[in-house]
């Protein structure tokens, strides 16, 4: 069957066909270690655990190689290890740990391959001593930085002008810069901070290279699908780009640019200052893997993700549902389902479909849906397992509920149906009163 994807850099559909069919490469940019990791970074893990999976489908699981990096030295990690008074190595170890358990408990599959940033910094070192000597780098203050006016197809990702990239960047303005969107491939370190001799002195690599580094050495100069969230197509997509296609002469660093949306919750985006910022760590221990991973499958990868608790609930218990008929089922191919995925990643549409085989009991089919959507490796139940609450106390909180919504606080009455769907209660308001159903 014949996939095909939305290309980010082309701004089109194209049909999906591997430079090796016996060998299918797919990167994709991880977190930066620093604090637990949010729904943010949840999204993309869960989106390119199921290209991995479909391609693999496609292609047999022996052909196809997954690389899902570890920023592990950032100025965010160096931050965070002061601010807490601990060993830097210490810190991204345990966060990593945390990160990893958190995407298998979502269902991900272990990529191929995981390489940290600071297992590579030879090749870093390599590849900026080549753009410095094909003139695409410059040394100015003890750093090396590139020379975007250098490279002509700077923006084509973002599709940009560098006038209009730099009119809507952040861009980190300094005295030794030849340009203000010339960006850092080496910067000194400071006394205390995690640092390596170069040619240039001691110091540690800029974000950008990093990546560009863990791609050549893992899979190569030119590869099939670079994935990521949508927040990175600039400046580090771009960036990468930029930098690779410069080393190696190469026209293309990936085929395919791949991005999923945003993340927001209750409509609104997510930041601590808000208090709506969720980490997968704390959304697990309250709700299954299975369910969160549903959640976010319901909206289409590359359109924004409102997160919302009703919305979990009902994840819940269709993931129950379903559940229920596959576990002696024997797997039966889903052309439809394995179409619709093949349809730039349609995942509303296979869910329609799950629903349809599970309504026509045709347990065959829901079985291979199952196993392909990634649910078969998802928690089945959360982190902290509640004890159910009895029925005199969800009764006598419906009533709370009631004599609310009949005051016309509707504040209240909200608050308490979420209270309600983060035990695990499903709700129905209907023109006899409201009913109620344990999700799990």
């Amino acid at each position: 069957m014949q996939a095909r994807f939305y290309n980010g850099l082309s701004r089109q559909y194209e049909d999906f066909v591997p430079l090796n069919d016996q060998r299918v490469t797919m990167y994709v940019c991880g977190p930066t270690v620093y604090d637990e990791a949010h729904i943010g970074n949840g999204r993309p893990a869960v989106v390119f655990d199921l290209v991995y999976r479909l391609l693999r489908e496609l292609y047999g699981p022996d052909h196809v190689v997954y690389a899902r990096n570890i920023t592990d030295v950032d100025d965010k990690i160096i931050a965070k290890a002061a601010h807490d008074h601990v060993d830097i190595a210490t810190l991204t170890r345990e966060t990593t740990e945390i990160y990893q358990e958190d995407v298998a408990g979502l269902g991900c599959l272990d990529p191929s391959l995981s390489p940290r940033a600071t297992e590579y910094i030879d090749d870093m070192l390599i590849l900026i001593s080549k753009l410095i000597e094909l003139g695409h780098a410059y040394v100015a203050e003890d750093h090396v930085l590139f020379d975007v006016h250098g490279f002509d197809g700077y923006g084509q990702l973002s599709n940009r002008s560098l006038d209009d990239m730099l009119a809507g960047a952040r861009v980190e303005v300094a005295s030794y810069k030849r340009h203000d969107l010339d960006f850092v491939l080496w910067k000194p370190a400071a006394a205390g901070e995690p640092g390596w001799e170069s040619p240039w002195g001691r110091g540690r690599p800029g974000w950008h290279i990093e990546c560009s580094a863990m791609i050549a050495s893992c899979l190569g100069m030119i590869i099939d699908v670079h994935g990521g969230g949508i927040d990175l197509t600039f400046p580090h997509h771009e960036n990468e780009i930029a930098q690779s296609c410069c080393a190696t002469g190469n026209k293309l660093l990936a085929r395919f640019w791949m991005h999923n949306g945003f993340v927001m919750v209750n409509g609104q985006k997510m930041s601590k200052s808000l208090g709506n910022f969720l980490t997968m760590r704390g959304l697990r221990k309250d709700h299954a893997g299975r369910a969160l991973r549903l959640q976010m499958l319901m909206s289409h990868y590359r359109q924004p993700l409102d997160w919302q608790t009703a919305r979990t609930s009902e994840a819940h218990a269709i993931v129950k549902n379903w559940g229920k008929f596959v576990s002696d089922a024997p797997r039966e191919k889903d052309d439809d389902l394995l179409g619709a995925l093949c349809d730039d990643l349609n995942t509303p549409l296979a869910i329609t479909i799950m629903h349809r085989r599970a309504r026509e009991q045709d347990h065959g089919k829901l079985a291979f849906g199952w196993d392909l959507l990634g649910f078969a490796d998802a928690d089945e139940q959360p982190l902290i397992v509640h004890q159910r609450l009895g029925e005199v106390e969800i009764e006598s909180m419906l009533k709370a509920r009631q004599d609310a919504r009949k005051s016309r606080d509707f504040a209240k009455a909200d608050q308490i149906r979420d209270d309600l769907l983060s035990k695990g209660i499903l709700i129905k308001d209907g023109p006899k009163g409201t009913d109620w159903e344990y999700a799990d």
